[in-house]
């Protein structure tokens, strides 16, 4: 998978789950509007790492909420986290950490 080596490191359950690749930190947030849902999937950049290393879990469950909220997998949407969603990039590599994950859970 082109040097990926995803693994989970913290989730919360129906909600998200936190990679490591490499020392980059990815937050998959499961998103739901209506009837559609899907993940999406974005690196924390410098100032979202900071608050995590500050705050853990609960700034990372704040954070998905915001991603989820803003609704970034609707086609009308604004949502300042569409143009950094990486799932389709990454979407192997991530149901693999995952599989991965869940066999040793």
């Amino acid at each position: 998978m082109n040097g990926i080596a995803m693994h989970v490191i913290d989730h919360e359950p129906h909600c998200w789950f936190l990679l490591d690749d490499h020392a980059r930190l990815f937050l998959d947030v499961n998103c739901h509007h209506s009837f559609f849902s899907c993940s999406v999937l974005v690196r924390l950049d410098a100032e979202e790492l900071a608050d995590y290393q500050r705050c853990g879990r609960s700034y990372l469950h704040r954070l998905a909420e915001r991603i989820h909220y803003s609704a970034p997998i609707l086609t009308a949407s604004t949502s300042p986290y569409k143009a950094r969603n990486l799932s389709s990039a990454y979407h192997l590599a991530v149901r693999q950490a995952i599989a991965d994950w869940a066999a040793q859970t």
